[in-house]
């Protein structure tokens, strides 16, 4: 299984992708909101998406999963 994973601790701002989508690597997946600036998170790998494991509003850490890929 791959995993999107949040790369710094911030607020979840928005989930761009929803169960069943497919995702191209590269592509923003996740918009955080860390020290005032959005930042988006992009998917390392294609594949299609298994689970959203966050919603808008959750504050995630560094190292959290966000998205889980399958395929």
């Amino acid at each position: 299984m791959k995993q999107v994973i949040a790369n710094m601790a911030g607020t979840v701002i928005s989930v761009l992708v929803n169960t069943g989508d497919e995702v191209q690597a590269g592509s923003d997946v996740v918009m955080i909101e860390s020290m005032k600036m959005e930042v988006p998170v992009a998917a390392e790998v294609s594949g299609k998406v298994k689970a959203v494991k966050v919603n808008p509003g959750d504050f995630v850490n560094e190292g959290d999963v966000l998205i889980e890929l399958e395929g």
